[in-house]
């Protein structure tokens, strides 16, 4: 008894070619449907913290300058107890 294998197998050669045009093809889809420009849309918390990292609200000069003018004067007034109050204000909300 003789038995025969009938393969329905490529060759290798061929494939490879099938590989080869499968790439191709998925690269001409990806360049196809690729956007030519990129846009990136923000949060309205994303912008706010954009706007934050700007150096305008770093610091407050003309508050700056009056307190330096004041100690320099002796005239600067310091509320201890708002301080103090807002101290023990700031522990409670941590102790939460």
């Amino acid at each position: 008894m003789k038995i025969n294998i009938s393969s329905n197998k490529q060759p290798a050669t061929d494939r490879l070619s099938v590989g080869q045009n499968k790439r191709a093809m998925t690269d001409a889809y990806q360049a196809s449907n690729t956007p030519s420009s990129s846009q990136v849309d923000l949060s309205t918390t994303a912008r706010q913290l954009q706007n934050l990292q700007s150096s305008e609200h770093d610091l407050n000069i003309e508050k700056i300058q009056s307190i330096k003018d004041a100690i320099a004067s002796g005239k600067l007034e310091i509320d201890t107890s708002r301080i103090a109050d807002s101290l023990i204000a700031s522990a409670r909300e941590l102790l939460k």
